[in-house]
């Protein structure tokens, strides 16, 4: 690695071979004297030897380079001048060319005198005489180490890059790195320590020339400016050199430099990873097992394969982030049953998530198509699916709910929702949406509103009951007394001789139990009233609103299309907020009740406030079956019903609200279908 180490003159293999060639073009015998001139003015490493392949001369360099006799030299087969790597390759080609008479060219390491190795080109000819036949080899050695090291570290790298690419895992790219810069750098092995997500402890010791017993000791320390070269280097994010650990002072002694004493560590150079953001990743460290400092070369190596450990980790950080975040929102998705999916516009591509695919029952990994979609929905929420489907291929954000309907018969209330997204990327739209299953919301709110309907009822019962009994057990005396008085009256007229003024008393005490049975009437419907309600300041607006929260549902399932007209301001009023609300919700599902039976035109329902003078008035719109004209009147009389299942209750205690706040309750039939029930109620000054 070092430049020039032999002192032999570097010149541009192009010249080398143009003044070799000079030399080798003689096709007379050369003498040993002129053999060494022409050799010794040529700079590279020139050698001479018989036809049959045995050494005869050598240059000057070549004794320089190798340290070696020519007697030596002559049996280099068998000795270490040749890397061990290359010297079957080194003798089969020399083998061929001996053979053959083709010309001789490989390249190889050769072994220097101080045990360093060094990539030569080498190239043979033959010398032939007159009559073509091979009296000589000429051989020149041209060295090539820095060019082809520079060959091997961007192979190396590109084949890392492409290891990155292919998403080979992580430790396994550092270990080519770390055999790659074994490869370049003679005498050199190298480690690369991972640190954890907090950068307080080492999560990974890469060092495959080394024990894994010494990577295992590694892993688990705290990273500090005590704890050796490699945590001084992640701690102050620059390069720290060791170049003798024998004499190193800045270290526990008895923590990394004892254990790089016991793997024959002498010295270390630790440069830090860092992310393109300036995080401290890990460390790449490169080892020697003698005392010394990096070269350039060394360092401009190092500076090369750091960037190339940094791209591999953040890479590998950026697919485990992108993996734990896939595998948690997978499993929040199911947590909340609630699935994701997205839709191309322009291709009709689809995606689904895996909760998705379970939402609808579908395999995951089926290929999906809008009809996929319309067959797994309920037949009587088509048109809403398709109206989803729609607004979806549009781009058009929308939220709904409707019924899924598996296979197997299964029905699922799912809520659906979504928007157009633009990638970031390449400025592309598609929609984005999610789905989740509420079957076991709606069911729950089902079973609940049947209970509350039940409890209602039974309430009801009840209350009637607790009414009679009431009014039987008030009434109960002075109606006895009553009769008692009218009998009493009816003997004292009917003798002999009528007691005129008795029956006058009689009829006195008559009037006064009457008296007490009218009190006792006017008590109860006082009760009845509600008199003793608490009333407060109310916006309409907001009484209706909440009423039209609590009948979503109801709405949704009697497939109703609202629509509100809310005077904005409304003028405030006073009353019992609970009692109001009563008159709407029963208004409302009156409305709802009376579209039950509608097919052959939309159901739509409209809810309208507004002002009118001093009263603030509230209107509920529908399309059902209208009223009788003739018999509005009794709508609002009690126990008056047009409902199989009714109680006819409802509106007379709705119209009983309203007058008890000074209002007004009517109904009256539509221009078209359906019909409009009204109040109106004085506003609060």
């Amino acid at each position: 690695m070092q430049a020039n180490p032999s002192g032999i003159s570097m010149q541009s293999e192009t010249s080398v071979e143009r003044g070799a060639q000079a030399l080798l073009g003689e096709a007379a015998p050369l003498d040993g004297s002129r053999f060494r001139v022409l050799a010794d003015e040529i700079p590279a490493l020139i050698s001479s030897t018989a036809a049959s392949g045995e050494v005869e001369s050598v240059n000057a360099r070549v004794l320089e380079y190798y340290g070696a006799s020519l007697e030596q030299l002559r049996n280099w087969q068998k000795s270490n001048f040749v890397h061990p790597d290359e010297l079957s390759e080194v003798i089969a080609a020399w083998q061929h060319s001996m053979v053959t008479g083709e010309p001789y060219d490989i390249e190889h390491r050769s072994r220097r005198f101080d045990g360093v190795y060094r990539w030569f080109h080498v190239r043979a000819q033959p010398l032939r005489d007159a009559e073509g036949q091979i009296v000589r080899w000429c051989y020149v050695h041209v060295d090539i180490d820095e060019r082809k090291r520079a060959e091997l570290v961007s192979l190396g790298e590109k084949k890392l890059l492409e290891m990155v690419a292919s998403g080979v895992e992580l430790s396994e790219v550092l270990k080519a790195l770390c055999h790659l810069l074994g490869s370049v750098a003679d005498g050199c092995c190298s480690g690369v320590l991972l640190l954890d997500r907090s950068h307080t402890r080492i999560k990974l010791a890469v060092a495959p020339a080394l024990p894994d017993s010494y990577n295992r000791a590694l892993e688990g320390l705290s990273v500090s400016l005590e704890h050796g070269p490699c945590g001084m280097a992640a701690t102050l994010k620059k390069q720290v050199i060791v170049a003798d650990v024998a004499a190193e002072t800045r270290f526990d002694t008895e923590g990394w430099p004892a254990l790089a004493r016991e793997y024959g560590i002498r010295s270390c150079w630790s440069t830090p990873v860092l992310s393109r953001a300036g995080e401290t990743l890990g460390t790449f460290a490169v080892y020697q097992r003698s005392p010394g400092v990096p070269s350039a070369h060394h360092n401009a190596l190092m500076q090369q394969l750091t960037q190339v450990a940094a791209i591999a980790i953040e890479r590998s950080r950026s697919e485990e982030a992108l993996k734990r975040g896939q595998a948690v929102l997978a499993e929040a998705e199911v947590i909340s049953a609630t699935g994701s999916f997205s839709l191309e516009p322009t291709s009709g591509l689809h995606w689904w998530s895996d909760q998705t695919y379970r939402i609808f029952g579908v395999e995951p990994g089926t290929p999906l198509s809008l009809d996929l979609v319309r067959a797994r929905c309920h037949p009587d929420d088509l048109d809403v699916m398709n109206q989803c489907l729609e607004y979806a291929q549009r781009g058009e954000s929308h939220a709904t709910e409707l019924r899924l309907q598996l296979p197997d018969g299964t029905i699922k209330y799912v809520q659906l929702g979504g928007h157009a997204y633009v990638g970031t990327v390449d400025g592309s739209s598609e929609f984005v949406g999610a789905v989740r299953d509420v079957t076991e919301r709606r069911q729950s709110e089902a079973a609940l509103n049947k209970a509350r309907s039940e409890l209602a009822h039974a309430a009801r019962v009840t209350s009637l009951g607790m009414l009679t009994a009431s009014i039987a057990h008030e009434l109960n005396q002075p109606l006895s007394g009553i009769m008692t008085n009218a009998g009493t009256g009816l003997r004292m007229l009917s003798g002999s001789t009528p007691n005129v003024d008795g029956a006058l008393e009689t009829t006195r005490r008559t009037l006064r139990d009457a008296q007490r049975a009218a009190d006792v009437i006017a008590r109860l419907r006082a009760l009845f009233g509600g008199k003793t309600s608490t009333t407060e300041v109310l916006d309409l607006n907001q009484v209706a609103r909440e009423v039209l929260a609590l009948l979503r549902i109801e709405l949704q399932q009697g497939r109703v299309v609202l629509r509100t007209q809310l005077a904005e301001p409304i003028h405030a009023i006073r009353g019992d907020r609970v009692q109001l609300q009563q008159v709407v919700l029963n208004l409302l599902q009156n409305a709802i009740a009376a579209m039950s039976g509608i097919s052959e035109r939309p159901r739509q329902l409209l809810v309208r406030t507004d002002n009118q003078a001093d009263q603030v008035c509230l209107q509920v719109c529908d399309v059902g079956i209208g009223i009788d004209e003739t018999r509005l009147e009794e709508l609002f009389d009690a126990f008056y019903t047009t409902k199989s299942d009714g109680m006819g209750i409802g509106l007379s205690v709705s119209r009983a609200i309203i007058e008890n706040h000074r209002g007004h309750l009517w109904a009256c039939s539509n221009e078209g279908p359906g019909a409009t029930f009204a109040f109106s109620i004085p506003i609060h000054l």
